[in-house]
């Protein structure tokens, strides 16, 4: 016996904190030993993987552990483990202690330096090929842990067996198991500086997990799955989405739609894919926005406190089914962004919360570390290790399930220390700004698009803190677009109004401009708004009939698809659904069989349609000169008009909204030069279940008729609750300069 009695026990109690100081061969007075510690042995051999000569080992241990002695001038032979088991059965062991580390001093230094853009591909598990044996390597990240093991369905979950080596002074743990098989389970028994009861974690870079109660890590191979969305990602990385017309539908993917014949059960990966696309490609949406789809371990959360935060959920499928669903929309020109939680983290004991023992990811001080209103963790950004886990996030759900965006969630509560907090600390200035947090966004949208060009980063943000979407080096945070929260709140506002009452709301509508072209703003009505006794978006109307909801809704939908800005839309908010919202059940599309749901849905489809085809207006969401009021003074009527100006110098339309149920005659609306007029949309035709008032779909300006300060004019009859969209074009271009105001 070459090991000592203590050296002994702390293995087999597993306290030892470097085990490959042990096991493995190793040099010794007079020779070599070598050590092994493996489950289930009753009988073990030491195999010369040259000579192929055998050696029965001592058993020190009944836990299976091993020690045989050579009298050898060579410090090291290649070798494996013959095994006989308690059963009789014979089967070859490779020793997980004969190989080198897996993570080269160059990634240590990347990790260390929190600017490894493909971290994913270190830590974590891998399958990998080494010296010609295969297996799988693990690394994980818990600095003050004492020991860390792999346990799982190859050992018997047992922290004795597969203990990780600490590399150098970085705090990442790692080891090679050969054998391990694609699917087996797995999580890591880490046993922490002050406390001598080890616990175990999931692992933060696992790409797949077992549902709860187990919550279990996953060993999973993705090459599996052959990509045909080559056509779209070429043309995604020329696209300036900025000049695009972008119409997102957000959707849940649990509740959007269910199979009714297998028990209510909730479309896979594969079958949403298919069927989305589809609708999507009818609709004229350009993109779906699935909400949270991150590994999380409540339903109730609706994605949004996430546990896997590489890992795309287990509910609908595997990961080669995510990415059978991005490749499906890909092939329909549909592209694909994924709500990411960078903000927050939830307390399950299974995850990332305490991680090692200690405050890892999250703050020490709940004044920093914890969220009162979600009751979650925040990430300690200053941290580099957790920084650089976050953004490997990111750019893992490009770069493996070939995602086109990422709409940054809750990133008001990233940026403030005292967000929603009556305790907090300052930042190092004595402010409120969280520094470490805007840096952290700044590196990860420089790095998406630096990586993915034609990626989309859009920031679910409510504050005026300045330059969101303005670029890194220009001193802002670098998103494509930002949510405008406040244009959503003030229209909703204004349309629960009692009709009559309106006119004591009219800057509702009008205040938006004030601020419009400060950001590049998305519109945005979202799965926020119609939940928690908010209502659907169709009760929110202020109106008593329910016919008249519905007209005030079209209306409301055609107004906002000829507003500046990218679009967002809900998932059932299309059809006008009559109740909220709920994650465990299915979009009501039975409502469909009647015409007053059907219209609505037609009004989003052809507004989309419209937005879709005219790529000049849409070229001009962002420059002010593509926008102009002809009159938003008209408090008394309640009706709104405004034109958009396309890029080509001859096209406009014209946006008429009457919010009453007053039909108006011979109204007039002031137009920027004369000729025929197309109403291309009335909200209220007969197609839309309207009562077919309008303008017999055209209209003539004359210069002889000039107000609201405009050269030309025309008298229009206004339906009531209607928006009206009139297209003119010169017969002869204006001369036209599309160019960029400065943003602030």
């Amino acid at each position: 016996m070459i090991i000592s009695q203590d050296e002994l026990k702390k293995i087999t109690s597993a306290k030892c904190a470097n085990i490959y100081d042990y096991l493995g061969l190793h040099k010794c007075d007079g020779g070599v030993v070598v050590r092994a510690y493996i489950c289930d042995a009753n009988v073990c051999w030491v195999v010369n993987a040259r000579t192929g000569e055998k050696t029965q080992m001592q058993k020190l241990d009944s836990s299976g552990f091993f020690e045989a002695f050579f009298k050898s001038k060579r410090v090291a032979f290649k070798h494996y483990f013959e095994v006989e088991d308690y059963r009789g059965n014979i089967r070859r062991v490779e020793d997980c202690y004969a190989f080198e580390p897996t993570l080269s001093d160059y990634d240590v230094y990347l990790i260390g330096k929190a600017d490894d853009r493909k971290i994913y591909e270190k830590l974590g598990s891998h399958f990998r090929k080494i010296n010609g044996v295969e297996g799988v390597s693990f690394a994980v990240w818990a600095p003050t842990a004492r020991r860390v093991s792999v346990v799982g369905d190859f050992n018997e979950w047992d922290g004795r067996y597969n203990q990780m080596r600490p590399v150098g002074d970085t705090g990442i743990w790692e080891i090679f198991i050969p054998n391990v098989k694609h699917g087996d389970k797995y999580k890591y028994e880490i046993l922490s500086a002050n406390n001598d009861t080890p616990f175990v974690k999931i692992d933060p870079y696992a790409i797949r997990f077992e549902p709860a109660p187990n919550n279990s890590s996953i060993v999973w191979n993705l090459g599996k799955h052959k990509w045909k969305d080559g056509a779209w990602l070429k043309k995604r990385q020329s696209s300036n989405w900025a000049e695009k017309p972008i119409s997102v539908y957000e959707v849940h993917l649990g509740s959007w739609k269910r199979n009714v014949a297998e028990g209510f059960r909730s479309l896979t990966y594969v079958e949403i894919g298919k069927e989305l696309a589809q609708y999507c490609k009818e609709m004229n949406f350009t993109h779906v926005e699935f909400m949270p789809l991150s590994e999380y371990p409540f339903d109730g959360s609706w994605g949004y406190q996430v546990t896997g935060f590489y890992a795309p959920t287990q509910r609908y499928g595997t990961p080669e089914d995510f990415m059978e669903m991005v490749d499906i929309l890909h092939q329909n020109n549909i592209g694909v962004i994924m709500d990411w939680v960078p903000a927050h983290f939830s307390r399950d004991d299974f995850a990332l919360a305490g991680f090692d023992g200690s405050c890892l990811y999250e703050h020490e001080d709940p004044r920093l570390g914890a969220n009162p209103d979600w009751g979650t963790l925040c990430f300690n950004y200053g941290r580099s290790e957790v920084s650089n886990f976050l953004m490997g996030s990111a750019l893992a759900w490009f770069d493996r399930f070939h995602i086109d965006g990422l709409r940054v969630d809750a990133v008001a509560s990233m940026l403030y220390l005292n967000f929603s907090r009556s305790e907090w600390l300052p930042n190092k200035y004595g402010g409120a700004e969280n520094l470490e947090a805007i840096e952290f966004l700044k590196r990860t949208t420089s790095a998406v698009h630096s990586q993915f060009k034609g990626a989309i980063m859009i920031a679910e943000e409510s504050t005026t803190f300045e330059g969101v979407t303005k670029p890194v080096e220009q001193g802002g945070l670098g998103f494509d677009f930002k949510w405008n929260l406040g244009w959503m709140h003030d229209t909703l506002d204004y349309m629960k109004e009692d009709p009559l009452n309106r006119k004591y709301h009219h800057n509702k509508i009008t205040f938006p401009s004030m601020y419009q072209f400060n950001e590049k703003f998305m519109l945005v009505y979202s799965h926020d708004e119609v939940v928690h006794g908010k209502s659907a978006m169709v009760g929110k109307m202020g109106a008593f009939d329910w016919d008249d909801k519905l007209a005030n809704l079209r209306a409301l939908y055609a107004f906002m698809w000829f507003w500046p800005g990218k679009k967002t839309l809900f998932m059932g908010d299309e059809i006008a659904q009559s109740n909220e919202w709920y994650y465990a059940d299915s979009i009501n599309w039975s409502l469909l069989e009647y015409d007053a749901h059907k219209s609505v849905q037609s009004v989003v489809r052809d507004c989309a349609k419209l937005y879709l085809q005219d790529e000049k207006l849409a070229q001009n969401d962002f420059n002010p000169i593509g926008f102009s009021w002809i009159n938003a003074d008209d408090a008394n009527y309640s009706v709104y008009s405004f034109l958009r100006y396309c890029t080509d110098g001859k096209t406009a339309y014209a946006i008429i909204c009457n919010f009453t149920p007053v039909k108006r005659e011979a109204y007039g609306v002031g137009l920027p030069f004369e000729g025929v007029w197309k109403e291309v949309l009335n909200t209220d035709a007969l197609c839309y279940n309207g009562s077919g008032e309008g303008n017999c779909g055209k209209v003539k300006a004359s210069a002889k008729m000039p107000m609201n300060n405009q050269p030309c004019g025309v008298l229009l009859t206004l339906p009531p609750m209607s928006t009206i969209v009139l297209k003119g074009v010169r017969s002869i271009a204006r001369k036209y300069t599309n160019r960029k105001k400065s943003i602030k």
